[in-house]
């Protein structure tokens, strides 16, 4: 929870919400100045949402956040897909069954300007999942999710 906290809370998401409130349309700033907008909003967003809880308080802030905000501007599966470290998940499942996790790498290859790493998990010298990606760590992460897939674990 605490990560998936974090992630709603980081300037992206907030910068994303500010903008589409409408924030910038409110907002009073010096235009000749270089000014990043986004983060602009994303400062007046958060600045917006602490005014609220000092005037009305904990529980107020809380319901307009759930009814207003999270409804409508934030994509909860989309931060979870984002959020899940199945590498890690898988090392941890392993380790607790006191089994051997290996990513091997098949292949690296530089087509088009772009590199396309192929990874397979070998648990107990049995193979399971293989993933692509454009580095060895999306590769790895992709075999390990699809090695959750294959085990049925997901």
């Amino acid at each position: 929870m605490t990560k998936l906290k974090s992630k709603i809370v980081n300037r992206k998401n907030l910068c994303k919400i500010g903008e589409e409130i409408g924030i910038r349309e409110v907002l009073l700033y010096n235009n000749n100045r270089s000014i990043n907008i986004s983060t602009l909003e994303g400062n007046a967003f958060e600045a917006l949402i602490g005014a609220i809880y000092l005037d009305g308080g904990y529980v107020k802030t809380k319901k307009i956040i759930e009814q207003y905000i999270f409804k409508r501007y934030l994509n909860f599966t989309q931060l979870l897909e984002e959020e899940i470290d199945f590498k890690s998940k898988l090392f941890i499942w392993c380790q607790r069954k006191k089994l051997d996790l290996k990513f091997n790498l098949l292949s690296e290859e530089h087509k088009n300007g772009k590199w396309e790493y192929n990874i397979q998990v070998q648990i107990n010298q049995q193979e399971y999942g293989m993933g692509k990606g454009p580095s060895k760590k999306v590769a790895e992460q992709n075999a390990a999710k699809e090695t959750f897939e294959l085990l049925g674990e997901i």
